[in-house]
């Protein structure tokens, strides 16, 4: 499934060298787009950024799923996250540029990379085992580890 995120990736970042080029043809001229602080250039931009931004978030991810059991579903809708924040970003900024009220479409990606955010870390949790290793290790806890540990912890606080 992270493969999508390679490939997402590569070619949002091919998208950002391009739209630079797009955006670096006009800069020149002060009143493009309304001027450097306009409303319009301004989400320009961002959507031009958001490429290079979003391309190495899918990057990213596709390393960090390489570390994951296949098949796993909170890697799956993560993936699914990522590249749908990455397609909706751009396309929220080149529309509110255009249209200022629809403002609100910007809860789409965000929220998409919010819980993609959420489901990696609860792959990367589950498939770590941290959550079974700490019931064990609490599982296992005796008195005698007790008075072990304030030894040792005694020692390092010295320390020694």
């Amino acid at each position: 499934m992270a493969n999508i995120n390679l490939i997402t990736a590569w070619v949002w970042i091919g998208l950002g060298f391009l739209s630079g080029l797009g955006l670096g043809l006009g800069f020149d001229r002060e009143h493009w787009l309304g001027g450097y602080a306009s409303w319009k250039r301004r989400l320009y931009r961002l959507g031009h950024i958001s490429f290079f931004g979003l391309g190495m978030v899918n990057l990213l991810f596709y390393f960090t799923a390489r570390t994951m059991p296949s098949g796993d579903s909170f890697a799956a809708i993560a993936s699914i996250g990522f590249v749908a924040g990455a397609f909706t970003m751009p396309v929220c900024c080149l529309v509110m540029a255009h249209f200022p009220k629809a403002k609100m479409l910007f809860a789409l990606p965000v929220l998409s990379l919010l819980i993609a955010g959420g489901f990696t870390v609860g792959a990367l949790v589950r498939s770590n085992g941290w959550i079974e290793h700490a019931a064990v290790s609490r599982a296992h806890f005796t008195p005698q580890d007790s008075e072990s540990n304030a030894a040792t912890t005694a020692l390092a606080a010295n320390g020694l």
